[in-house]
C-alpha cells in the first residue's frame, strides 16, 4: 500500500530564521512557524488555538530564508514530518517532530517586504555574515511583483449552431 508524508502549513514566523553553513557547502535554516485557529465554543466564547511548528529548510531556499524572511512575516510552506531523537542530559531518549519543508512561499505585501528590510538593516550591519554570491532571478522568491495578467480576449463572431450532429467531435 502507498504512503503519504505530507505536511502545508500557513502561518507566522515566531522569530528570525537561525541560518547554519555546514562544512560540507550546505546551509540550513531553521525557524518557528505559528499556525492559529479561531473558533467559538459551546459557550459561545472565542477561543484561540496556536500551534507551533519547527521548520527547516536546506541549501537555496536556506538563502532565501536567511535573506527575505522575518519575525512575524506570513509564510506557506509545504514538506514531510521528520522524528528527531535525541538523548537528554539525564539520559532520557526525547522525540520532536520537524518540518523538512520542500516549498516555502512568502506571503504578504512587497510593502511589508520592504519595512521589514529597513528595520533587519542595522541588524544585519552588525552581524558577520558569510559572503554569498549573487543569486540567479530564477531564486528570487514568489513575492516579487508580477504583471498583471491580461484578459481573454472577447470572441470575433456569435456562435451559430444549426442544429446538426455532424460537427460533434464524438
Amino acid at each position: 500500500m502507498a504512503s503519504l508524508n505530507k505536511v502545508t502549513l500557513i502561518g507566522n514566523l515566531g522569530a528570525d530564521p537561525e541560518v547554519r553553513y555546514l562544512d560540507g557547502g550546505g546551509v540550513v535554516a531553521q525557524f518557528n512557524v505559528a499556525t492559529t485557529e479561531k473558533y467559538t465554543n459551546r459557550n459561545g466564547e472565542r477561543v484561540e488555538q496556536t500551534e507551533w511548528f519547527r521548520v527547516e529548510l536546506w541549501n537555496e531556499q536556506a538563502k532565501v530564508a536567511e535573506q527575505y524572511l522575518r519575525k512575524g512575516n506570513p509564510v506557506y510552506i509545504e514538506g514531510r514530518l521528520r522524528t528527531e531523537t535525541w538523548t537528554d542530559k539525564e539520559g532520557k531518549e526525547r522525540f520532536s517532530l520537524r518540518v523538512r519543508a520542500s516549498t516555502m512561499q512568502l506571503l504578504g505585501s512587497r510593502n511589508d517586504e520592504a519595512n521589514a528590510n529597513q528595520e533587519a538593516a542595522p541588524r544585519q550591519q552588525q552581524q558577520a555574515a558569510p559572503a554569498q554570491p549573487p543569486r540567479p532571478q530564477a531564486a528570487q522568491p514568489a513575492a516579487a511583483t508580477r504583471p498583471a495578467a491580461k484578459p481573454a480576449p472577447a470572441p470575433a463572431a456569435s456562435f451559430d449552431s444549426n442544429g446538426a450532429d455532424d460537427d460533434l467531435p464524438f
